[in-house]
């Protein structure tokens, strides 16, 4: 078993060299270099410690506002794409019963994930490919602020797909998997 410093170390720097390195998400540097962001490894193994882990870093979010996302990293749970797209599912439902809708989002990634009806190979797969199975929370107050402040937000997805694209596979592949090496 990986211990969580290390798969935090890992998740770091995916988030440095992949997210913000291929500029994925333009807004993530500045939240990264302000040391905002909050790490949780969940070791459990099912739904039902999963969803209360989950929980618990809402309410650590509303608690600690200096805190403006948390990542929820998975690293021996969800293994298959679509029992965590199921998860998300729940995650996002839970969201809504708990009244946090529109103040809190989820962004998912996960080591397999597919766009729908994209192929299992398409390089634009990377752009959510993260080295461990994980939930992004987001304040979405932040998310509007920083928003009003980029031109042409609507186009980030079309933009990120067409740069992983560019780089192919085998590139995207290596720059993630390196993301282990620490």
């Amino acid at each position: 078993m990986i211990p969580s410093e290390k798969i935090i170390e890992q998740t770091e720097r995916w988030i440095t060299d992949v997210v913000i390195g291929c500029n994925f998400c333009p807004f993530a540097a500045k939240v990264i270099k302000q040391q905002h962001v909050h790490y949780q490894v969940e070791e459990n193994s099912s739904i039902a410690t999963c969803l209360i882990g989950f929980l618990n870093e809402l309410t650590r979010l509303d608690e600690d506002k200096s805190i403006e996302t948390s990542f929820i990293i998975y690293p021996n749970y969800f293994q298959l794409f679509p029992d965590y797209l199921h998860f998300v599912s729940i995650a996002e439902k839970v969201l809504k019963q708990e009244v946090y809708k529109g103040i809190y989002q989820v962004a998912s990634f996960h080591p397999l994930y597919q766009f729908e009806d994209s192929d299992i190979n398409d390089a634009a797969n990377f752009t959510n490919r993260s080295i461990y199975p994980m939930l992004h929370l987001l304040r979405e107050e932040n998310i509007e602020k920083a928003l009003q402040h980029y031109k042409n937000p609507e186009e980030i997805p079309e933009r990120n797909i067409e740069f992983a694209r560019e780089k192919g596979v085998a590139y995207m592949q290596m720059l993630r998997h390196a993301c282990f090496g620490i």
